[in-house]
């Protein structure tokens, strides 16, 4: 019996699959066990059809090929050149080595991609199962981003199998660098972009609205931006993307996975994802979810970057009462009956919406034409659990004519570089705006008259204890953009101003 490694998804991540194969006397049959779909069953006719296009012959035996573990579900048509290599060397002295082995065969022997492949690989890269593999040509060129891994292309179920006969002597594909500005932080290179799509400049006034937006960028704060419609919200949140902390290589390959998961082509630039659902969205599509297995959904697919919730108050209460627990945890399980699937949920949310129904209170020409009533029931879709988890708050300015141009997102983007550089200096690995309260207590200390004044600003105004540690975790980021080593009073008092009473 021989035997090769292909591999499953479990959720978002990958489980190994081992493809063995049986040759017994008997009727001539052909069958596929171990928990596989559609797709793997019509993968006999592939394999059929392509061993005899390229002049192997099918053997007259009852052959059954089994993937295992048997109780993992299985899916996918990468596991069409597993079987038939295992077929095609049945009589071969062939050493397989532990290969893991993907591609979908064509009816005559190509060797084709498949659109889940780049996360499959990466997944069980990442869990420190694969070492070698056999490839798509087709998909070398993004798979060699990964490294630590032997890559080996082949195009035809012909050139595989010659491969395997040649006792191994094709070389693997080189790795592939990033080719993207980067900066040096410790032991890694931090990858940021350059090309500002949407830029700041573009954004004339609300200065006080881009101070916050930079502050919720430098420490990848939750923030909420609340004003007159066409004052600029949304426009800000869409520039944020652009200016948040430089990436890892593993960080960036993780956007690429969520990307192929998605079934979009990966860019592999360092750029933080950015997801905007409409508020008519469905639970299952926010948070994922599905009848018979749990599927990804915005909050997981916006992991180490933004999701942005325009118009908040119109988004269903049943939506935001629920994201209270991925916002806190960063992380969220998806149970049904067949599956349970936990998702990291490590996001910076954005949220905008207007002051009132009609979005004129704030506005200094037009009157409001809402009642005190329906102000009232518009403010209270959003319960004070879910406020609580906002770390800033702005009220933005109402727009005029006057207003000009400042900062733009470049020299932005260069301030919460200076940001990131001390909180390195500090040995702090987590943002400010994710630290645990461990991590508060320890990079956040404030001297004896700053407390009083956050005592008496928590009497005051009722704050929390989680309120209270989001102020100083805001705090320690305004000093990080001053470049100051210990939060002072200016700090703390700037910081509680973006609370949202």
């Amino acid at each position: 019996m021989k035997k090769v490694y292909s591999g499953s998804f479990e959720g978002i991540n990958a489980k190994t699959v081992s493809v063995e194969t049986s040759f017994a006397n008997g009727l001539p049959s052909f069958s596929i066990v171990g928990l596989g779909n559609a797709s793997i069953q019509e993968s006999k006719e592939r394999i059929k059809s392509a061993l005899s296009a390229n002049d192997y012959i099918f053997p007259p035996k009852r052959i059954t090929i089994n993937l295992s573990p048997s109780d993992l579900k299985k899916n996918g048509t990468h596991f069409d050149l597993c079987g038939a290599v295992l077929i095609a060397l049945q009589n071969e002295d062939v050493n397989f080595d532990e290969f893991y082995i993907f591609g979908e065969l064509g009816l005559d022997g190509e060797v084709k991609e498949t659109s889940s492949l780049f996360a499959l690989v990466l997944s069980l890269t990442q869990a420190g199962e694969l070492k070698k593999a056999i490839v798509p040509n087709s998909a070398l060129e993004k798979l060699s981003c990964i490294p630590n891994v032997e890559f080996y292309g082949v195009s035809s179920l012909k050139e595989c199998i010659e491969f395997f006969k040649s006792n191994l002597t094709k070389e693997p594909s080189q790795v592939t660098e990033f080719d993207f500005p980067f900066i040096q932080s410790r032991d890694r290179k931090l990858f940021y972009n350059t090309d500002y799509d949407l830029d700041f400049h573009d954004v004339k006034g609300q200065e006080l609205a881009k101070r916050a937006a930079m502050i919720s960028a430098a420490g990848m704060h939750n923030i909420l931006f609340t004003g007159s419609p066409g004052c600029g919200k949304s426009m800000i949140a869409k520039r944020l993307q652009y200016i948040l902390p430089p990436l890892d290589m593993n960080e960036i390959l993780d956007n690429a996975k969520l990307d192929a998961l998605e079934g979009v082509e990966p860019s592999f630039r360092p750029l933080r994802t950015f997801r905007h659902p409409h508020h008519s969205s469905t639970p299952a599509s926010i948070f994922g979810g599905g009848s018979s297995g749990a599927k990804i959904g915005e909050i997981a697919l916006a992991n180490k970057g933004i999701l942005f919730f325009d118009e908040l108050p119109h988004f269903p209460k049943n939506i935001l009462e629920a994201l209270r627990e991925p916002l806190e945890d960063r992380r969220i399980m998806i149970s049904r009956v067949n599956s349970k699937v936990e998702y990291p949920t490590d996001i910076m949310f954005i949220a905008a919406m207007n002051p009132c129904p009609c979005g004129n209170l704030l506005h200094q020409q037009k009157s409001c034409r809402c009642s005190d009533l329906e102000i009232k029931r518009y403010n209270n879709r959003l319960s004070e659990p879910f406020l609580d988890r906002i770390d800033i708050s702005v009220e933005m300015q109402v727009s005029s004519s006057d207003d000009q141009s400042s900062l733009s997102s470049q020299e932005i983007h260069k301030k919460v570089f200076e940001a990131l550089h001390l909180r390195e200096a500090r040995n702090q690995n987590e943002p400010n705006g994710k630290l645990s309260d461990e991590g508060v207590q320890e990079f956040c200390s404030v001297s004896t008259d700053n407390q009083d004044i956050l005592r008496q600003a928590s009497e005051n105004f009722g704050l929390s204890f989680r309120a209270i540690n989001k102020t100083l975790k805001v705090a320690r980021t305004i000093a990080d953009l001053e470049n100051s080593t210990h939060i002072e009073k200016e700090h703390l008092m700037e910081a509680l101003s973006y609370r949202r009473r």
